[in-house]
């Protein structure tokens, strides 16, 4: 699966061109992997509330048939949309969560940066107070590995996101988020690196459905990197921790 670099381009033709492409794919079609960057935009999930959009002013929000709450798209932030048939890979979808968010985690190291799981909330983390520490995360909650979900209630959601009610962020940023779709055991949306973003437009919604939830690029926490650079080791490691 070699990932191709598309630059910027608009939402809504995308999200059109991966549901196409999911329903036409046979049993042989090739895997893809879909790497770009958005114009501003909010996206909602099957899951979406109205009540997490606090203020969108000009910013269009696009009701999406992926699983999780409303977050946002914008320049400077590598967007990644692998296309999997997840029978022929070999893996479910609790895999295909904990190997996106693998690939994230060695991306981030990469750039010298401890990206962190957080129990029952998809995406990738980090410590606000030292972004490079190895050290461990206190408190911590138990099942901040994938495998450890099965000792505590949690659910997916209509797009097989696993999700719980009540997670712990103290004293972490989000700095990556997922949202997925599976279909007739074929993935499409995907997942969101912050690189170097203008951030207020989170702060007008509760990103991922969490009041108060902080989010941060690489920019803020003191590594500048070019989305070009980022956008191609991201694809490199996806494309390494998502094959069969």
């Amino acid at each position: 699966m070699t990932p191709q670099l598309l630059g910027r381009i608009d939402y809504r033709p995308s999200y059109a061109a991966m549901q196409a492409f999911t329903a036409a794919r046979s049993a042989d079609t090739p895997d893809e992997l879909w790497i770009c960057e958005h114009p501003p935009v909010y996206t909602q999930g099957l899951a979406g509330k109205a009540v997490h959009i606090l203020n969108p002013a000009e910013i269009p929000v696009v009701q999406t048939n992926r699983g999780g709450q409303v977050t946002y798209h914008g320049p400077g932030q590598v967007v990644a949309y692998p296309l999997i048939d997840l029978k022929r890979a070999g893996y479910f979808v609790k895999e295909y969560v904990y190997r996106i968010e693998e690939a994230l985690i060695r991306t981030l190291m990469h750039f010298g940066v401890t990206g962190h799981r957080v129990s029952g909330a998809p995406g990738i983390y980090v410590r606000l107070d030292d972004p490079f520490s190895h050290a461990m995360r206190v408190p911590r909650k138990l099942g901040s590995d994938l495998e450890e979900k099965g000792s505590e209630p949690f659910r997916f959601a209509a797009g097989s996101d696993p999700i719980s009610s009540n997670p712990n962020f103290s004293g972490l940023g989000k700095i990556a988020a997922l949202g997925l779709k599976v279909s007739r055991n074929c993935t499409y949306h995907g997942l969101a690196l912050n690189v170097a973003m203008d951030l207020e437009p989170f702060s007008r919604i509760n990103p991922c459905g969490y009041q108060g939830l902080q989010t941060v690029d690489l920019s803020t926490i003191g590594v500048c990197v070019a989305w070009q650079e980022a956008a191609t080791v991201l694809g490199r490691k996806l494309a390494t921790y998502l094959a069969p």
